[in-house]
């Protein structure tokens, strides 16, 4: 499951969703705004995108995820709207029977989810802001 969210995204209720008698392991990724990007002094951001086609993307990276690794569940999270720092920004969490694959199928989604979904940000600085970006390096991600 993939969704946007225009409040907090709050971890711990996410987790609970994911615990399954049956896993023997559950890894997360947070992706927070930090106060600092490419020497910049950051002091908040947002998030766009293109829900439609977003959400159509992530639901076939989340199917890949769980065709390539041995997962009994998947639930990522992107938030839209004002972030401030600290605020959770992404947030992707995975069960299976062993570590192995929910690691794997965690890092391969969050990946995906920068390379492939239509999301843009706009960080705020002291001295103005960056514009709307996409996925600055995108290529460099494996």
């Amino acid at each position: 499951m993939f969704y946007f969210s225009y409040e907090k995204i709050n971890p711990i209720e996410l987790r609970n969703k994911l615990i399954n008698k049956s896993a023997g392991a559950f890894v997360c990724f947070e992706g927070w705004v930090r106060d600092n990007n490419e020497g910049k002094e950051v002091i908040a951001l947002d998030y766009e995108a293109y829900e439609e086609l977003a959400l159509n993307e992530a639901k076939k990276i989340i199917n890949e995820a769980k065709e390539r690794f041995k997962v009994f569940d998947i639930i990522s999270v992107h938030r839209i709207g004002s972030l401030k720092l600290e605020d959770i920004a992404v947030w992707v969490g995975v069960n299976s029977r062993h570590r192995k694959d929910s690691f794997l199928a965690c890092e391969y989604i969050i990946n995906q989810i920068k390379v492939r979904l239509p999301i843009w940000k706009k960080e705020y600085y002291i001295n103005g802001d960056s514009g709307w970006v996409n996925c600055e390096n995108c290529h460099k991600i494996h």
